[in-house]
């Protein structure tokens, strides 16, 4: 059981989920920053929302924790370097919140076009101001989309319906994509020279902070309007405000600020802008979601399973081909481990057939978390394994190759003296080791497992049998090679529990043994 430390509110499906997997969930909300330093401590995992800062002092003061989840989509609020550099997962809700932040960019675009709070703000206080509030109708102008992720191409989809013509500034959005969206794709400098209304959907880093600033609103076509319901920072306040001011720009709907929460703005005040107080994600099914998707990341983290939304793994996702081998990876690292009986002096793992041609890196950092799983007390994740490779001087080499004899595939994982082979077989995808040590078996991974190596001659697998019969271990499975023209053969086992050391050395010790190794949580 973990301690899981919430220190924003989140929904109730989300803690239900984190303690129904057995995990102490320890719910304390409205921490100060100097009382989050005292409730960190001993947790092993911190599940935050947008107030909570994790800076470098708060991960140090939770030496224990393995992951950190933002229920949500944006990580301002984390250090994710610092994470990365202590070993801390970051995990996040990327779509959570996609469809109701899409239609709060939409709904802030038509306030703007309409001035529907100021109308709306005028009636109430006793005001009929049809003139003033005359809007613009959206038909027939073009909209610039900045951004066509999964929230800006929603954005983008549901503003065709209004017969606006979109352009859009990605870099990473092929011409292909974008014509298949009905978007046509043009540099930053043409969309805002050509757009009557501008939509920001951009993460918020060191090239986007101040995006839209001065220098691009002079080259903004006159009357344009700015939607921003990304991230506050993209876009300069003070130069926005000077830009409406001027006429240069028409108006403006904003629900993210520089700095937030925020009663004050530049902004505020001019009559051509709406504002709202970054309610993007402020929708109930919003709210389920980022909790439910959150509390799945939080618990694969804490079991150590592959991560989906990990955002500081070393290495791209599992797809649905390298997806089942996850475990066989892990379980191999393990099993190579106990042969070295410590470290490999190198590591060097092979993807042979199917496997080889895909993106096999995440399978890499799992033989890592198994090597190291039997060499350390500290949690290891796929965070951090890289970390202690480097560390501890292991060389790792990855190498490809389409050739797999009979099998569809095969992950071969190797030090300069040891092997070992694995494969998933059947169409249960069961994980099995079919080589180890340059022989062929056919043997279930297991918690307990015995390598012997003996000389290949009558009666050696009684005398391996009786001697862990007569400590009370069972067989549970058992595979024999023989290793030709060498005159030795290699059992491989698996026991219904530990091998105690003293049964160990009676092993090591019968006639006729050679090499005996313990494998243990495989």
């Amino acid at each position: 059981m973990a301690r899981i430390l919430v220190t924003e509110k989140l929904a109730d499906s989300g803690l239900e989920a984190m303690a129904a997997a057995g995990h102490e969930v320890d719910v304390q909300l409205d921490l100060s920053p100097e009382q989050l330093l005292d409730a960190v401590k001993g947790a092993n995992a911190l599940v935050i929302r947008s107030s909570t800062k994790v800076i470098p002092e708060v991960l140090e003061a939770g030496r224990d924790l393995q992951v950190v989840g933002r229920a949500g989509v944006g990580l301002d609020n984390v250090d994710v370097p610092a994470a990365t550099r202590l070993g801390v997962m970051v995990v996040n809700a990327p779509e959570s919140n996609i469809v109701s932040a899409a239609e709060h960019a939409v709904a802030l675009l038509l306030a703007q076009a309409r001035n529907i709070p100021q109308a709306h703000s005028a009636l109430v206080e006793g005001r009929w101001e049809r003139s003033k509030w005359e809007g613009v109708e959206l038909s027939g102008k073009t909209l610039g989309v900045v951004g066509l992720g999964r929230i800006g191409a929603l954005v983008a989809q549901r503003m065709l319906a209004f017969g606006m013509h979109l352009v859009a500034y990605d870099p990473y959005t092929s011409p292909e994509r974008a014509k298949r969206m009905g978007v046509e794709l043009l540099s930053l400098d043409e969309l805002v020279a050509t757009a009557d209304f501008v939509t920001i959907h951009l993460p918020k880093n060191k090239e986007t902070v101040g995006l839209f600033g001065k220098e691009l609103f002079a080259k903004a076509k006159p009357g344009i309007r700015i939607v921003n319901a990304a991230r506050g920072g993209i876009v300069d306040e003070d130069a926005l405000a000077e830009a409406i001011r001027s006429g240069v720009v028409a108006g403006a709907a904003l629900d993210v600020f520089a700095t937030e929460p925020t009663t004050s703005s530049p902004l505020f005040g001019l009559s051509g802008v709406v504002v709202t107080p970054h309610l993007g994600a402020s929708t109930g099914e919003a709210q389920d979601k980022a909790g439910e998707q959150i509390a799945e990341q939080i618990v694969l983290a804490l079991r150590g399973d592959f991560v989906p939304y990990a955002v500081n793994v070393a290495a791209r996702g599992a797809s649905e081909a390298v997806s089942p081998f996850l475990g066989i990876a892990e379980q191999l690292g393990r099993f190579l481990a106990g042969l070295c009986e410590g470290l490999p002096d190198q590591l060097e793992v092979e993807y042979g057939g199917t496997l080889a041609g895909e993106d096999v890196g995440i399978l890499t950092l799992s033989v890592l978390k198994g090597v190291f799983a039997a060499s350390t007390d500290d949690p290891v994740s796929y965070v951090n394994a890289p970390r202690i490779a480097e560390e501890r001087g292991l060389v790792v080499r990855e190498v490809q190759t389409t050739a797999s004899a009979d099998r569809v595939s095969l992950i071969t994982v190797r030090s300069s003296d040891h092997s070992v082979v694995g494969s998933l077989m059947g169409p249960e995808e069961a994980p099995r080791f079919v080589q180890v040590e340059g022989h062929p078996v056919d043997v279930p991974p297991a918690a307990n497992m015995l390598v012997v190596r003996n000389e290949d001659r009558p009666g050696m697998i009684g005398v391996v049998g009786t001697v862990l019969g007569d400590a009370g271990v069972s067989i549970a499975h058992m595979a024999v090679g023989q290793t030709a023209g060498t005159g030795e053969a290699l059992m491989v086992i698996a026991t219904d529990a530990p091998v105690e050391l003293d049964v160990l050395g009676r092993l090591r010790s019968a006639p006729g043994i050679t090499e005996v190794h313990q494998i243990s949580g495989t």
